[in-house]
């Protein structure tokens, strides 16, 4: 296997983050962004530790279960948000100032 998807995902990573710190209107664009994240996350574990020790496995299957955790509870509260303030802008609702 080439190296190269090594190089690649922490330049995904630090992309996503970067984004996520510029595209902060819509809630929706943020919780993609976060899910990016974690699954950018997971592969790079799941390539770096290259399944070494049952361990391993153990925790990309406890990380995968807390980003489903974490989707589940982000579009809970985007539904919230929505039908609160008729819309999924961040700024037009008073969770911030």
């Amino acid at each position: 296997m080439t190296q190269w998807p090594l190089s690649l995902l922490p330049f995904c990573v630090f992309i996503t983050i970067m984004t996520f710190m510029i595209q902060q209107k819509h809630l929706l664009m943020m919780l993609l962004l976060l899910e990016m994240m974690i699954l950018n996350l997971i592969i790079l574990s799941t390539l770096s530790f290259m399944m070494n020790s049952n361990m391993d496995l153990f925790m990309i299957l406890i990380m995968l279960t807390f980003g489903a955790c974490e989707a589940g509870i982000g579009l809970a509260c985007m539904v919230k948000m929505s039908r609160m303030f008729g819309n999924d802008n961040i700024n037009s609702s008073s969770l911030l100032w």
